[in-house]
This record gives C-alpha cells, structure tokens and sequence, in this order.
C-alpha cells in the first residue's frame, strides 16, 4: 500500500486535516490510519460538544484566530450537511464583586478577536435569559452553540471517502523508518520512502506523514526521531449530569469566570443535544491515557508522567488547587457546592455521576500547560517529511476546519505538494 500523505489519528482534526489535504489534491493519494476499530474515539468522542465562539485565547494566537473562524465555518459546514446544532449562546456569570474586572477584561479580550455579539448584562437580563441563575453580572455569547461532535467527524471521514482518501482503522503506528534503496531503483531514490508499521508488523509506504495523534503525539513524535517535547500528561475530567425531570433549570451554557490563578475553566453546565445536561468537568491527573474510569491504571502512562520533572514544577504550583480537585473528584456535594453558586435550587439528589474524557494537555519542562496549539517538523531523513499537531485541546474541536486549512497550507510548503 503506497501513498502520498498518511494522517496519523483519526479524531476530529485529523479528519478535517485529511479531508482538507485531498480536497485540494485530488491526484495524490491519502491514508488515514487509526488505532481504534472506531472513528473518533477519545478526545473527540468524549468532549463537552460546544461549538466555542473564541473568547478566552491570547489575542493573536493561533487558538483565538483560528476558533473564530473554526466556528463560523463549523456553523456553515453543519448547514451543509444537514448535521443538527443549537445556537444556544453561552453566558459567563460573575457571582462575587472581585470577579467583576476579570469578567470586563474577559470582554475587551473577546471584542479583540472580533467574536460576535458579545456584552455584558445585569442580574435582571440574567434572568431573563436564564431563568434559575444567579450573578452580579455576566458575559453574553448568543454566538455559543452546541453540536455532536462525533457526528461531525463522520461526516468529514464520508467527504474524505467520497474524495478517494482511504481510512485504515485497527492499525496502531509503533515505528517509522526509511526504506533501503535497491540498486534497481532509480537515482532519483524510492518514490514512497517512509515506511510506517503498525503493532501487527503490517506496514504502508508513504513520502510524507501529518500526525493528529492527541493522547499520543508527544510519543509518535519520539518514534519518528523529532522532540519529545511538550510532553502530554493526561487529566480526566469527570462530569455530572443533570436527571433528566431537573434539565429544564437550563437552557444555554453556563460558565464561571475562569481564575487566571488556576490552570482549568472551572465547573460550568452544558446543554447537549440529546437534551441532557452535563455540569462539570473537574480536572484530575489520569493514570493511564485513555483512563476514563477512576481506577483505570498504566504502569507505563503513570510512570511517563510522574518521572517528568515539568508535572511536578506545576502540581507544586497549583497544590491546593489540585488537593480540591481530588476532594471534589470524591465527594459529589463537593461539586453540587459549586453548581449553587450559579443555580441556587441544584441539590445532590438532582444530579448523577456522568461520563469522563481526558484531555492531552502538552506540558514544558518548566511545568508551564502549553496554551497554544503548537506545530511543528523535524530534520533528518524521516523528520522532515512529517508535520506533527503537538498540542491541539480545546477547543480544537470547534477549530477543526480552520486548523484543517493550516496544516493544507503547512504541508503544501514543507512538503512541496
């Protein structure tokens, strides 16, 4: 099997990625392998499903430039496609006088990367909005919306299928070597000289790769001989949800003021569109990469991660932080307490534990979270053949598109497509 590009991951942004590529290449041929029997099936798979409108991020970052165009181009894409979403906006509620200037500056930040219908409201347009919420004053994002991302996903594998892509899933990529020349070959070398196998030993034959790898990147980018840095440590968010007679307490996207203090968004309610309601996440270091249950364990993942010298510069760092966390991870009126602060009537009796993800937070050496998305090659024989998406979270789901048409525009200079 010989092709030109191969996309490793077959998450959402390598999805976008490789229908993208073969959008605009339809002579060239284009794998896309995946470990799983399944599309979609981690990060993408386990996510909250808002369409994000790119309020938080730096000003002139990749995440606050490329969320705002994500997001318009995911509404259109939805459009097309006849793929159901809610614009149903997202409000981000201060509920103590000292989050007040955060949440002002909150706005200036988004007016700056020209998000859309943003203002601020007072306890009165709160609740009219949202009727059984509570605040001093809140951030209104009516371009907030919500969306199956998974279905999403398998609408961009059709477009990618139609287009003559090939998806080869159970296919794990353990190693990536240049293939020996033979003497019959021509002097211009092989035409497909990356060989990648799988842990089957099956192997494909490709001249360039494009890794959206998520959970692993920061390992597919050791094997391909490039930096293992940033490191991926994995963090579980557990959700609760909302039974299903108490959903009507909300209609949109609730949100704290994020504290700059703290590495995560904090406890927030999100409708879905199944009509259920998660509330949540919280944040919790996960022992194994794909460990979505409380006692799911890796002796390898959990050493990886608590031999790095950068998880501990950030657990020191954030240690009562991290201590409440745990705390609350264990003990659901410990959640429910943060929920009341935003919607009074929420009791323990009205929620049930819901389902995890876990996030691939990138990492540096110095313990900082990477708050970019990050990508980046190697040099080398195989290195600078590859593009590897290092650091792609939140809200690279909303983003897919527009990162999408990046990687298209990095690939076609790097590797002269």
């Amino acid at each position: 099997s010989t092709y030109d590009v191969a996309v490793v991951g077959a998450g959402i942004v390598g999805l976008a990625s490789a229908r993208e590529l073969v959008r605009r290449h339809p002579s060239l041929a284009f794998a896309v392998l995946e470990k799983e029997k399944e599309l979609a099936h981690h990060q993408s798979g386990h996510n909250s499903g808002v369409i994000h409108s790119g309020i938080y991020y730096t000003p002139g970052s990749l995440k606050a430039r490329l969320c705002v165009q994500g997001a318009a181009l995911c509404y259109e894409y939805c459009d097309q496609k006849g793929i159901p979403y809610k614009q149903c906006g997202k409000l981000i509620v201060a509920v103590e006088q000292d989050e007040i200037p955060r949440l002002k500056a909150l706005y200036e930040r988004g007016l700056q990367n020209n998000v859309r219908g943003l203002k601020l409201i007072g306890p009165k347009e709160i609740q009219a909005k949202e009727p059984f919420c509570r605040g001093l004053m809140a951030l209104d994002s009516p371009y907030t919306g919500i969306v199956n991302y998974k279905q999403v996903a398998q609408s961009y594998a059709e477009d990618f299928q139609e287009a003559g892509g090939t998806i080869l899933t159970d296919f794990e990529v353990t190693n990536m070597e240049m293939a020996k020349e033979s003497s019959s070959e021509s002097e211009d070398g092989l035409k497909y000289p990356v060989i990648v196998r799988n842990s089957k030993g099956e192997e494909i034959y490709c001249r360039h790769i494009v890794t959206c790898a998520g959970l692993y990147s920061d390992r597919l980018s050791e094997i391909s001989g490039c930096s293992p840095e940033p490191r991926i440590v994995p963090f579980r968010g557990d959700y609760l949800v909302l039974k299903p007679e108490k959903c009507y307490m909300v209609k949109g996207n609730i949100y704290p003021v994020p504290n700059p203090r703290f590495p995560f968004l904090g406890f927030h309610f999100t409708p879905r569109m199944d009509g259920s309601v998660w509330l949540g996440p919280n944040a919790v270091l996960a022992f194994k990469r794909e460990g979505y249950r409380l006692f799911d364990f890796s002796t390898g993942d959990f050493l990886d991660a608590v031999m790095y010298s950068g998880l501990w510069k950030l657990v020191l760092r954030n240690l009562s932080y991290g201590l409440s966390e745990i705390y609350r991870a264990c003990f659901l009126s410990a959640q429910v307490k943060q929920l009341q602060k935003f919607i009074p009537e929420v009791t323990v009796s009205d929620v049930l534990r819901g389902p995890s993800g876990v996030r691939a937070q990138a990492l540096d050496s110095d313990g900082n979270l990477v708050d970019d998305f990050v990508f980046d090659g190697g040099s080398g024989d195989i290195g600078s053949r590859i593009l590897h998406v290092r650091n792609a979270p939140s809200p690279a789901a909303t983003s897919s598109l527009a990162i999408a048409k990046m990687i298209a525009d990095e690939a076609k200079r790097r590797f002269e497509l």
